[in-house]
């Protein structure tokens, strides 16, 4: 039985093409694909949806594919979805060589807690890293560990996974923490009928 963590699919060649027969193929329990890259001609294929559904569930998947025995290592680089139903529609596949470097979006998740009162912003989901493509991080975590208000951490600021490098800007920003908005306007409205008791209390006192 094929597991999340079985890369291994026995994908079918496809010579029919159009909606309607990418339609039966999907009612079929079959995924259609386009296998591309490396200067070769595109390799229509239809793969198996149950199991590459499980797989795909990791960003950045590869996938070893066996079409008619020949083989092909492929990194999935876009999955395209029916936006009302989330049906898996076409799924486009780079193929990929060992040692080779590829350039993909990654995860960034955010671990710990700031300091209290505040929040971390995760103002970029996913950074962009150079990477080999058999040796793909499954994300980037982001300590926030008791950071103050204003702090502000970049891309240069992360550490990366060994033989990962930056795709982006190392200014580019991935978290803030700050204060809510919601707990700085209570604090202003506290603040300012303090304010307003401290002029009546002062106006009274005069008028005696």
């Amino acid at each position: 039985m094929s597991t999340e963590t079985d890369t291994k699919v026995h994908a079918e060649l496809r010579e029919n093409f159009g909606k309607g027969f990418a339609r039966r193929l999907r009612a079929a329990g079959k995924i259609p694909a386009v296998i591309y890259g490396h200067g070769t001609d595109p390799v229509h294929v239809a793969l198996p949806g149950h199991q590459v559904s499980l797989l795909i569930r990791r960003a950045n998947a590869l996938l070893e594919l066996d079409v008619n025995g020949t083989q092909h290592l492929t990194l999935v680089k876009d999955v395209q979805k029916d936006p009302v139903h989330q049906i898996i529609e076409h799924i486009d596949l780079l193929v990929v060589k060992k040692g080779e470097k590829v350039q993909v979006d990654v995860p960034v998740v955010v671990v710990g807690e700031p300091f209290p009162g505040t929040i971390a912003n995760l103002d970029a989901a996913t950074i962009a890293l150079e990477v080999e493509a058999t040796h793909i991080p499954q994300n980037v975590e982001v300590d926030v560990e008791g950071l103050e208000d204003g702090t502000h951490i970049t891309a240069a600021d992360l550490t990366l996974p060994k033989g990962a490098s930056l795709a982006v800007d190392g200014e580019t920003l991935i978290v803030a923490v700050s204060i809510p908005v919601d707990t700085l306007a209570a604090e202003e409205e506290i603040a300012e009928v303090a304010a307003e008791q401290a002029e009546k209390a002062e106006a009274e006192g005069a008028s005696e």
